[in-house]
């Protein structure tokens, strides 16, 4: 079979399989069998270059950062929402509609789940995903099309390609797994939070860097188009039904209501259900079913009078603080966790809360003893909001950081401009057991067999003191252990041994060096190509890597010339451990060797382009005037770079040069 020909093929299965598994949530093949195909897939378009198209399941993965978001114009505007709150709301929503529509015939209604995420715009030009912005003010959006691309379960080509032009609108969210999973690691990190899994949506479709997108697990949900005239749907229902069909993902909780008292009666059962879901709702959508009683209904100033968005209301409780623990995570980050009396918040039994850090317990004033509303952000992770004042004891006791570590008691620091306490002990315990785990997890090497359990029973029995003692584990040390046996032990032999040689990227991203998550790990192994390399490298030359800020870079820096860590990478030697490069970069490209800056405005090219072309004909980013920077590109208004260039005698391109020696 041709490359050509095979290329189509994976295209057409790894979309199908796609589908299968982010829309319908029905696998029909392997993990490993998808990731054996999509590298297939990137071998072809990697030797055939001009082979890419848009629609590839290879362009999910994010391309080059954005400078900024540009506007885009809605060609109709994306209303918003006005909001009932309980059964009467609802009976004057119709009241209204009869009203407006003067008739006693009574409407039908579609109902669908309120999503709590970000609403976007999808837009389609002979079934091609061309696209993607936000609602923004509703009349103009961002684009965010680069985006929207990496986001597993929105189509990049739909099933039916001959509709000239389709404007589809949906809910872009984060499941609640996926927003513990994130504000862990940003807890972590000593980031902030995101509150909810609309912030979390909006804060990861608004980063300018597509690859950190890519990362973040968003789902989709489709719920209308711009224009239904555009099809030759009659009802929302039959529109739902049509969206499906052309492979946009449609919520399986949609529910067709012939009356109202159906409504209110959906909306019961939904406030019910909520909790059991696996993504946050907020309240219900309610439409009028019918197109024709639609357009004849209109629209406000800002919303449709034919929905309405009844919300549920705020799960909150009270309860007592009755100590707090001190938790240390694998980069030495100290955080406080309120110990509650057990309570009831939405269906779900609270008795933990992260304090998040000392900064927060003064913001709040929260002390040991204190009576607390406290909340499920998003309905998922338990937040304490405040403390009731009026009902503080006498003996409540003021919360302090401690000066030491809880586990080590090595002396706690604080880092200028950081809100988070930390353990600086490379040695402590928690911190090497913390590392341990993440580095056996799916964020990790994602070792089949070393669960969270296993390595803390590993640990605890001492059979792994550092990372590259997992690598030298006996199958006589583990099958005798309680709740093993020889199968488990072979098992977590075979997900170790698979290990031995895992990609550059991943195997540093395992390591938790602080800063360094998976789109930092990729660009040190497609900047330095070798773990040998990175051993050697110097804050200085980690300045020079496009997209590295100072605080990774010092943080990078420190990690690889401190002994113990070249002491652990010797250990990762000798127990046959060699990380991979997955993609070698080629040497006999036009700028292979050249190190390039832009400056002042590009007239035919945007900055992304631009530096698009540098990174595709082999060369790399400056990010300033630095002693290997080898050319500088000027557009008009060029500012300081220029002069500064031609004191150092860096060579000066036009834009128009420019073009030209890569044309």
């Amino acid at each position: 079979m041709s490359d050509r020909k095979r290329l189509e093929e994976l295209r057409l299965l790894l979309t199908e399989h796609s589908h299968l598994y982010y829309v319908l949530d029905d696998p029909q093949i392997s993990d490993g069998e998808y990731d054996r195909l999509f590298q297939e897939l990137l071998k072809i378009e990697e030797a055939h270059p001009d082979w890419v198209t848009s629609d590839s399941p290879s362009q999910r993965i994010g391309g080059a950062a954005l400078d900024k978001f540009e506007q885009v114009q809605h060609r109709l505007p994306m209303l918003s929402l006005e909001n009932a709150f309980d059964d009467r709301d609802l009976h004057s929503f119709e009241d209204r509609l009869l009203r407006f529509l003067l008739t006693d015939v009574r409407p039908e209604y579609m109902t669908e789940p309120k999503l709590d995420g970000l609403a976007v715009e999808l837009v389609y030009e002979y079934g091609l995903l061309v696209q993607g912005s936000t609602r923004g003010d509703g009349s103009v959006g961002e684009d965010i099309s680069a985006q929207l691309r990496t986001v597993t379960s929105i189509p990049l080509r739909l099933r039916k390609t001959d509709i000239p032009r389709l404007e589809v609108r949906g809910e872009v969210f984060m499941d609640r797994t996926g927003l513990t999973k994130l504000n862990l690691q940003r807890a972590e990190d000593g980031e902030p939070l995101f509150a909810n899994p609309r912030n979390a949506a909006a804060g990861s479709l608004r980063q300018l860097d597509p690859k950190i997108t890519a990362k973040r697990p968003l789902r989709f949900y489709v719920y209308g188009i711009a224009e239904p005239a555009d099809t030759d749907c009659k009802t929302q229902q039959e529109l739902l039904q049509f969206l499906g069909s052309l492979g946009l993902p449609v919520n399986d909780l949609l529910s067709f209501c012939p009356d109202i008292k159906t409504v209110i009666k959906r909306f019961a059962e939904l406030s019910t259900l909520r909790h059991d879901l696996a993504y946050e709702i907020d309240g219900m959508v309610v439409k009028v079913n019918d197109f024709a009683l639609q357009g004849r209904l209109g629209a406000k100033a800002r919303a449709p009078r034919w929905a309405i968005a009844c919300k549920f209301p705020a799960i909150q409780a009270t309860t007592k603080i009755v100590k707090v623990d001190f938790q240390v995570g694998r980069t030495g980050a100290v955080t406080p966790v309120a110990i509650l009396d057990p309570v009831d918040v939405g269906g779900v039994m609270v008795s933990r809360a992260s304090l998040h850090n000392g900064d927060e317990i003064l913001r709040k004033d929260l002390r040991t003893g204190d009576t607390v509303l406290i909340q499920r952000a998003g309905d998922v992770i338990p937040e304490i909001v405040k403390a009731v004042l009026e009902k503080r004891d006498k003996d409540a006791v003021p919360i302090i950081i401690p000066k030491n570590c809880p586990v080590c008691t090595h002396l706690l620091v604080k880092p200028v401009g950081e809100a988070v306490t930390r353990c600086v002990n490379p040695h402590c315990p928690a911190q090497r057991l913390r590392s341990m785990v993440h580095f056996c997890s799916k964020a990790g090497l994602d070792i089949e067999g070393l669960g969270k359990k296993s390595v803390e029973q590993l640990f605890d029995l001492q059979l792994i003191k550092d990372l590259p003692d997992i690598f030298k584990l006996q199958k006589a040390d583990l099958e005798v252990l309680d709740g093993w046996g020889k199968k488990s032990a072979d098992n977590a032999l075979s997900g170790i041994e698979a290990a031995k040689k895992p990609v550059l990227s991943h195997f540093l991203a395992a390591l938790g060096i602080r800063y360094v998550g998976e789109v930092t790990a990729g660009l040190l192994e497609n900047t330095f190509l070798s773990l040998e390399r990175l051993l050697t490298v110097t804050r200085e030359e980690l300045l020079e890597v496009d997209g590295l800020g100072e605080q990774a870079a010092g943080s990078i820096a420190d990690y690889f010339s401190d002994p113990l860590v070249r002491e652990m990478m010797n250990a990762f030697h000798d127990a046959c451990v060699q990380p991979q490069v997955l993609v070698q970069r080629e040497e006999n490209l036009l700028l292979t060797g050249e190190v390039l800056l832009f400056t002042g405005s590009l007239k035919k090219l945007s900055r992304t382009e631009a530096k698009k072309l540098v990174k595709d004909h082999g060369g790399q980013i400056a990010s300033g005037i630095t002693k290997k920077l080898t050319c500088l590109v000027v557009g008009e208004k060029p500012g300081s770079k220029l002069k500064k260039a031609q004191e150092k005698g860096i060579r000066i391109l036009t834009e128009d040069e420019f073009v030209v020696m890569l044309s």
